[in-house]
């Protein structure tokens, strides 16, 4: 990968398998209000912000303690490739950095992630922001 693809680390002291465990725990440190499952290869799960964002996704690949693999099914994007460009970068790379490097370390660090609860005040959140004059 280059340096124009979005990427974010983080480093926590915890074994493997309580990383792999939280990682997998998709409702534990993005959105409690996931339908579906996302523990191993051919679940499915759907995540929506009203009026903002919607995406069905599948797991297509666990390999313990290395990786999980995500295919998006009803959407069509990549953030291999998100860049400054996009009209979305500031945006994307803001939530991803905040469910990756801050929910998700949390959830591994100390056994609670902050996952979104209400995507319907989210999307009100960010209409009432993209409103605000800069």
């Amino acid at each position: 990968m280059t340096d124009q693809h979005f990427s974010t680390t983080f480093a926590v002291d915890r074994t493997p398998e309580t990383v792999f465990d939280a990682v997998r725990d998709v409702r534990g440190w993005w959105s409690r209000t996931l339908t579906g499952r996302s523990e191993k290869p051919g679940d499915v799960f759907t995540y929506e912000v009203p009026g903002i964002h919607r995406a069905t996704i599948e797991v297509t690949e666990v390999v313990p303690r290395e990786r999980v693999v995500w295919r998006v099914l009803d959407v069509r994007f990549t953030h291999v490739g998100l860049t400054p460009a996009f009209e979305c970068f500031d945006a994307c790379r803001k939530g991803w950095s905040f469910y990756i490097g801050t929910s998700l370390h949390d959830l591994i660090a100390t056994g609670t992630g902050h996952p979104d609860e209400d995507p319907q005040a989210l999307a009100l959140a960010n209409e009432n922001v993209a409103a605000t004059p800069h």
